[in-house]
């Protein structure tokens, strides 16, 4: 299971002598099944999608309740905001009647948004947002829930692949290559660049993770980030790629450029892919967590940062403002779930539960420094990686034009892989979801 959603596809390097198999996801063989289904979604007439709540019939015996469950989201947290507890909880009562886990996206999507609405009313939603963080989900059952994801939606793989491709390119033939990763998580995003070094022509590097995250709650902060570092470790070991990795878990803009181990004669790449929207921002401190960490990333001095993010604006500190953002970013993801996704497969609700439904109850029943959810727009980021010391690179046109024809054969039409200056841009039925870019620092 790991082959098949982590490593490239396509690639068939020899593997050492050993009786395990290489599950490689190759389109050809293993995935054809899978890529005729996509291919299918693509060809059929496009689903009646109800996202955003216009025209959701509920049925009752013979009579029929036309419910707008968008508008009753939005005067619910009108209701909150206002401290009209009567109506928003006779509003929560009528939304709850039309939503569900198990329905389609729309019913799924006030689901989750009724939840944490009614978490926020109650007081409840930092204790049920860490309750969500402490509970202990296997690896295994999150890649379970990933693997739906990455096959119904390209943004991650993509994103990986773009950054992944821009490091092999950039190390070439050094013998020594060190990542620093900021917010590693379960490493997902390695086994395929692994696999691709093994397979240059030179040899492999000798490759060296930094594993950086935020420290888990309990008594083993690091707990997570190691066994991160194992599994890439077993992939190395099989694919015969020299290998070292280093866990530090604490909050970034503590992080000295002391506690990292940084030689002279390695390439050095920094990366973060999707998770510099959970430091704090200028809301939360008066020297910005944010700044600090690029300062840091500058400090570091790389040959390359590869930077990814949502492309989210719903980060407003006025919570209705915030909460219509929110509802109009989440609503296009469900709505893309909705078209590439059964509504049975239980990977699909494992991933909106764990992923999008806790992101969801910290956007909106979470305040303070227990809100970690804060994007920002790419441009926004922009500003911030300009500010903070660095240029943008080029866009590598060959790696685009790779991951254009990959959109095109194997996910849904109303997937897009654009381009803006030197940002990579993907979406949805026009909106963009997520950008990625790489930088150097400058020289001044």
């Amino acid at each position: 299971m790991y082959d098949k959603v982590l490593l490239c596809p396509g690639l068939n390097p020899h593997l050492h002598q050993d009786s395990t198999p290489c599950l490689v996801h190759d389109p050809d063989a293993s995935s054809a099944g899978a890529d005729r289904k996509l291919q299918q979604n693509q060809d059929a007439p496009p689903k009646r999608s109800n996202v955003g709540g216009r025209g959701h019939v509920k049925k009752d015996g013979n009579k029929k309740e036309v419910v707008d469950l968008r508008t009753l989201l939005s005067q619910c947290a009108q209701a909150v905001s206002s401290a009209d507890t009567r109506n928003a909880y006779d509003l929560l009562s009528r939304i709850k009647q039309h939503s569900s886990p198990y329905g389609d996206g729309n019913e799924r999507l006030a689901h989750y948004f009724a939840n944490a609405l009614e978490a926020r009313l109650a007081g409840t939603g930092t204790a049920l947002y860490a309750a969500s963080k402490t509970k202990r989900i296997s690896a295994a059952d999150i890649l379970r829930a990933y693997e739906v994801f990455v096959k119904a939606c390209p943004f991650n793989k993509m994103s990986n692949r773009y950054a992944n491709n821009s490091i092999a390119t950039l190390v070439q033939d050094s013998p020594r290559l060190h990542i620093i990763d900021f917010g590693i998580l379960y490493g997902f995003q390695w086994p395929c660049l692994i696999q691709k070094l093994s397979m240059r022509p030179s040899g492999p590097p000798r490759l060296r993770i930094t594993g950086i995250d935020f420290p888990q709650p309990g008594f083993r902060p690091c707990e997570r980030i190691e066994e991160t570092g194992r599994r890439l470790a077993t992939y190395c070991e099989r694919f015969g790629v020299p290998f070292e990795f280093e866990a530090i878990a604490k909050k970034w803009e503590t992080i000295n450029l002391d506690d990292l181990t940084i030689e002279s004669d390695e390439v050095l790449v920094v990366n973060c892919m999707f998770r510099l929207r959970n430091v704090p921002d200028e809301m939360m401190a008066e020297n910005c967590p944010r700044d600090t960490v690029l300062n840091l990333i500058k400090r570091i001095n790389p040959d390359m940062f590869i930077h990814g993010f949502i492309n989210g604006a719903y980060n407003a500190s006025f919570f209705v403002t915030r909460f219509r953002e929110a509802l109009f970013y989440f609503s296009t993801l469900f709505d893309m779930f909705d078209a590439t996704v059964s509504h049975e497969d239980e990977g699909r609700r494992c991933f909106e539960k764990e992923v999008w439904g806790r992101d969801i109850m910290n956007v909106i029943a979470c305040e303070g420094t227990e809100r970690v959810e804060r994007p920002e727009t790419y441009k926004q980021w922009q500003v911030r990686n300009v500010r903070a010391g660095f240029r943008q690179l080029p866009l590598n046109h060959e790696i685009l034009k790779e991951l254009r024809t990959m959109k095109k054969l194997y996910y849904n039409k109303n997937f897009s892989v654009d381009e803006d200056g030197k940002w990579m841009l993907q979406g949805w039925k026009g909106r963009i979801m997520n950008a990625v870019s790489c930088w150097k620092p400058t020289n001044e």
